[in-house]
């Protein structure tokens, strides 16, 4: 019986994991592929799992992640799926805060020798995030570099909000840390399924660095709304809130429309992506030493 080949998708918040997957998906099942996922969040609920279909096996694992702090629980749920399903392949996304490697120790377990082929780490970069980094504190620097250093296979992304000089110097950047993964310039993660089979797995040096979502402190916190709430005004807690939220994803309805958004938003860029059906009005929040109680007092503000 042939191993189940193994995919970890690295990258930090809001950089193209989960559209990535999305696109992977579609290729995969063209060439008739079983495949499942492994989802992994820091916060206790995950709205990404809405990108994979109900034909795909899921497992997801919350309020943590997989390279420390809940470790334990991923040999279960890989487990599960390797017995349940038998897939062809298993693509592993993992929270922004990931060390790829961490990540890949947690993967090779002894439990798994002789069921599984692990196939590479893929790391999705954002190009102006990267063009931009030295405004981030140390930790978050250094685990840029980490995600790039050990990948198998790069996707800049945002490349079409870099100007021509601007790609250059990213990719030149990017390669000279990693001179043996493919570094590609994307955007909205598209990649092809010979780049993506072409990927040459290389052994990773052990890793040295901290648990990194530790060393930046990031927290997270989940707001439900009751009800439709102003545009305006949500627009304007946007504008108030501090650079240390790093993302923010989830479903809200404004009062003038019959059906909730899909809202995304990344370093102080906010998306809106109208959604026909009715959905929970739920957002998760990633920053770095917030103070969450000044956040909700603000949301409930907007609800009155």
């Amino acid at each position: 019986m042939k191993n189940t080949e193994i995919y970890i998708l690295a990258g930090f918040l809001g950089t193209g994991k989960t559209t990535l997957l999305k696109q992977i998906l579609e290729l995969e099942q063209q060439q008739n592929r079983k495949i499942a996922v492994l989802m992994n969040e820091l916060g206790e609920i995950s709205i990404d799992s809405d990108a994979v279909g109900e034909d795909v096996p899921l497992r997801e694992l919350l309020g943590g992640c997989i390279c420390c702090t809940i470790q334990d629980k991923l040999e279960g749920q890989l487990q599960g799926l390797l017995v349940e399903h038998q897939p062809d392949a298993i693509y592993i996304e993992t929270t922004g805060a990931a060390h790829p490697v961490e990540v890949l120790d947690s993967v090779l377990s002894p439990l798994f020798a002789g069921k599984i082929e692990m196939r590479g780490i893929i790391t999705t970069v954002d190009g102006t995030l990267w063009a931009a980094r030295s405004q981030f504190q140390p930790q978050l620097q250094q685990l840029l570099l980490e995600q790039v250093r050990h990948a198998d296979l790069i996707l800049i992304n945002k490349s079409d909000l870099l100007s021509d000089s601007g790609q250059a110097r990213v990719s030149m950047e990017i390669q000279s840390i990693n001179p043996e993964a493919r570094c590609i310039l994307t955007t909205y993660s598209r990649v092809s399924q010979r780049e993506l089979k072409d990927m040459a797995f290389a052994p990773k040096r052990e890793s040295k660095t901290a648990h990194v979502h530790k060393a930046l402190r990031l927290g997270t916190f989940v707001h439900r709304f009751q009800k439709p709430v102003n545009r305006e005004r949500f627009e304007e807690f946007l504008r108030s809130l501090p650079d240390q939220i790093y993302r923010i994803k989830g479903y809200i309805q404004f009062s003038d429309s019959q059906y909730p958004d899909l809202f995304q938003y990344s370093y102080g860029t906010p998306l809106f992506m109208m959604e026909y059906i009715k959905l929970p009005l739920t957002i998760v929040f990633i920053g770095q030493d917030i103070d969450w109680k000044e956040i909700q007092l603000k949301l409930e503000a907007l609800e009155n």
